[in-house]
């Protein structure tokens, strides 16, 4: 396995109790490139095909620039060693109906299975219903993919319509399910306690 970048200590925006979120990273960017080649985790968000580092680098620049997506670097806490495992994302946001669309990826084999992309997903609706105060999120997953549709029910989500076959994969076509999550069904993990007012200071007599 290629060695990673290791980050002394990350920006961090939302800490849960295994996993953090924080910004993407400039010195990173070698290692999202290799997660963006790995077709066994593409695969999973129907990308596949050979990705350059200069093509990641001017993704980066502009995604710096789009304020309608909102994207984090996952970070495995394990003793606080804040190891970088994947890329969460919030795209599509829109303001005025507040609503997005979000997407989980697990960078490499051995991090996936073991419960990281359901805190994830958490953390990041934290994020878009409590910082970003959006009413709806939702998401797109593959009927091939049972894992992702059970960690992402686990997190919060439900089903409410499906696109029948309109994938393919394995030589035959699959359903894609449309999963949604809205800010009235789901309780703030972390940020609630970021979130609210200060209390007044009692004023000198």
């Amino acid at each position: 396995m290629d060695e990673q970048p290791q980050l002394t200590t990350p920006i961090l925006n939302v800490v849960g109790e295994r996993v953090a979120l924080g910004p993407l990273e400039r010195a990173l960017l070698p290692l999202y490139t290799r997660w963006r080649n790995d077709l066994g985790a593409m695969r999973q968000l129907d990308y596949g095909r050979p990705w350059t580092l200069e093509q990641e680098t001017a993704r980066y620049d502009a995604l710096a620039a789009d304020t309608s997506t909102t994207r984090f670097t996952l970070y495995a806490r394990a003793g606080d060693t804040w190891r970088p495992i994947g890329i969460v994302a919030l795209d599509s946001i829109d303001q005025r109906n507040q609503t997005s669309e979000i997407s989980v990826i697990i960078g490499d084999a051995a991090d996936r299975n073991q419960g990281y992309g359901t805190e994830a997903t958490r953390l990041a609706l934290d994020y878009a219903f409590t910082a970003l105060g959006l009413h709806s999120v939702m998401l797109r997953v593959f009927a091939y993919n049972p894992a992702a549709q059970r960690a992402y029910a686990k997190a919060g989500f439900r089903e409410f319509a499906r696109r029948t076959e309109a994938q393919l994969m394995g030589g035959r076509f699959w359903d894609v399910i449309y999963m949604e999550c809205l800010a009235r069904e789901f309780e703030s993990p972390v940020l609630r306690e970021i979130f609210v007012p200060d209390t007044p200071r009692p004023q000198p007599v």
